[in-house]
């Protein structure tokens, strides 16, 4: 079986982890950690990361999946983070435009809305002034004709126009991957499936690692670092209670859902930002052959590890819609699939959910112990170059050593080496015409895996030229290539890990999922060899996520 080089090898992480002292230990895989990773290793540190579930599988493959500047945080008058928040965007598109995409996005202004027409105008003109925004994505105001032209199905009922200016679309699953395995080829270790179960102090009560345990292998071992980072998201203050020392700080979790619908039934290419009656935001974004819509805000008090939507929440999403849109008239049977995820902000006295800043923070305990709190997937890359600016200082003393400065801002990601956005597509066609002319795979999903992958597409095509030596082989060729490419090199290791964080099919091909999920489970059996106990938890864990994308949890509990 071909397999190339296993970039994500248990066996051999696990031994150096134990083997190795290291510069920068991070608790936690989503995107904070993956940018602090990736940031410490370009400086010339050495770093080990573990997350005790999937990568990404907390808030960073549950976001509204946008790379963007945070428009709204204006009327809050918090403009260092919008500036600060905007000129990222274009970083993070230059660094991976296969995982980023700009999105044109429509603010729709109402009689006695939210947000009138002079001041949309005026704070879209100051975001664009603050964010560096280029002059070909500068915003616009539409008329009202101009609007419908664009968006047919949006509310004309006292409709004065709209604005018109720039968001980044992103897979935030896939970007958390792309930039852990940009660490692990620049030499971080790095595993997910390892949970972090204790601290380790030395003689002076000052952190020196943690002792952790292999979720796959059961077996137990410890990390020791310089510097132990807490980046859990959500679980951040359950990190803190393994500390002997905690400030008063902490978070206050709120729970955000989505909508995903075909676009044979809301057929809208329009991405639109739009107010509600009661005050909120909400975005409806097309992404491929579906629009997904969202997202609610509210406390959230209940088990972090798997939030899910209830049916309130899919009212909630169902009312905006029609509300924006009447003529769509959507109702619960034309929701394919659903996601839910928490929001680990810092708390603030008194304030309703929305209110919250979505501000980053660094804290550091007593003991030594360095906790990043808050933030956005869009700030990922800045948090970890103003954080290892800070402790780099404090290493390179105790090491008599000197570390590079921040190395990231032009660093493309793992498949991401493309040249720049400029050259993104031809790229893409390039790659489908290939994957067409070898594979026989249709234009548009040669295009599809392309825009995935990004320059790793050609180890795909290595994986689909195997396919072809295994004729009885159940699996289509493209999704053959897509899976062990995953296993061998983006670490994944259950069903779920691949069918909705590396290739999105859970929620935005449902169908497609269904039809190939049996395969999927025999083809991963037979590279990983699972005792039937495994493989009977990894199918109902698989049926579990599905069921929750499909109806409200209530409905099921109810059952």
């Amino acid at each position: 079986m071909v397999q190339l080089f296993s970039s994500f090898d248990r066996e051999t992480i696990t031994r150096k982890l134990q083997e190795k002292k290291y510069d920068i230990v991070v608790i936690g895989g989503g995107i904070t950690g993956a940018g602090i990773a990736l940031d410490a290793i370009t400086r010339g540190l050495s770093v080990a990361l573990v997350e005790m579930k999937d990568f990404a599988s907390g808030t960073s493959s549950k976001s509204t999946k946008l790379v963007h500047g945070g428009l709204r945080y204006l009327q809050q008058f918090q403009v260092k983070e919008v500036a600060e928040l905007g000129k990222e965007r274009a970083i993070v598109y230059e660094n991976g435009p296969h995982v980023t995409t700009p999105e044109w996005m429509m603010l729709p202004f109402h009689k006695g809305g939210n947000m009138g027409k002079t001041t949309a105008s005026f704070g879209i003109r100051v975001y664009d002034h603050l964010a560096g925004v280029k002059k070909s994505e500068r915003r616009r105001i539409l008329s009202p004709k101009e609007t419908l032209a664009k968006n047919p199905f949006v509310k004309k009922d006292g409709l004065k126009g709209s604005g018109y200016y720039v968001e980044y679309r992103t897979d935030d699953a896939r970007l958390t991957i792309e930039v852990i395995k940009k660490a692990v080829e620049l030499g971080a270790e790095i595993l997910n499936y390892v949970k972090v179960e204790n601290l380790l102090y030395d003689d002076d009560h000052n952190v020196s690692g943690v002792t952790a345990t292999d979720q796959v292998t059961g077996k137990a071992f410890e990390i020791n670092g310089r510097r132990v980072i807490n980046a859990g998201g959500p679980w951040v203050d359950k990190i803190r209670n393994m500390d002997h020392t905690r400030n008063n700080k902490h978070l206050r979790l709120t729970k955000g859902i989505h909508l995903v619908i075909d676009k044979k039934r809301f057929p809208m290419e329009q991405a639109v930002y739009f107010d509600t009656p009661d005050g909120r935001m909400v975005f409806a974004i097309p992404r491929d052959k579906k629009v997904y819509v969202g997202t609610t805000d509210t406390f959230y008090e209940e088990e972090i590890i798997h939030p899910r939507a209830l049916e309130s929440d899919h009212n909630y999403v169902i009312k905006a819609i029609n509300y924006m849109f009447p003529d769509v008239k959507i109702t619960e049977k034309d929701i394919e699939s659903s996601w839910a995820g928490v929001r680990p902000l810092i708390y603030e006295e008194g304030k309703d959910p929305s209110e919250i800043s979505r501000k980053d923070e660094v804290w550091f305990s007593e003991s030594g112990l360095i906790t990043m709190a808050g933030g956005k997937l869009t700030g990922y890359r800045k948090m970890a170059e103003k954080l290892l600016d800070d402790i780099t200082k404090g290493i390179e003393k105790e090491t008599k050593t000197k570390y590079k400065n921040v190395q990231t801002k032009h660093l493309p990601i793992s498949g991401g080496d493309i040249g720049g956005s400029k050259n993104l597509e031809n790229f893409l066609a390039k790659k489908a015409q290939e994957g067409n002319n070898r594979f026989g795979w249709t234009l548009e999903k040669a295009r599809e895996l392309a825009k995935r992958y990004g320059t790793n597409i050609d180890q795909l095509f290595t994986y689909a030229e195997a396919h072809k030596e295994d004729p009885e082989n159940p699996l289509p060729n493209s999704l053959y290539a897509e899976l062990h490419y995953s296993i061998y090199h983006e670490a994944v290791q259950t069903p779920v890990d691949f069918l909705f964080r590396r290739t999105g099919y859970l929620l935005f091909d449902i169908d497609y999922l269904q039809e190939h999920k049996k395969a999927v489970v025999e083809e991963m059996n037979r590279v990983f060899h699972w005792e039937e106990e495994r493989r009977q938890a990894y199918e109902e864990d698989l049926e579990k996520e599905i069921q929750d994308a499909v109806e409200p949890a209530d409905w099921h509990d109810r059952k």
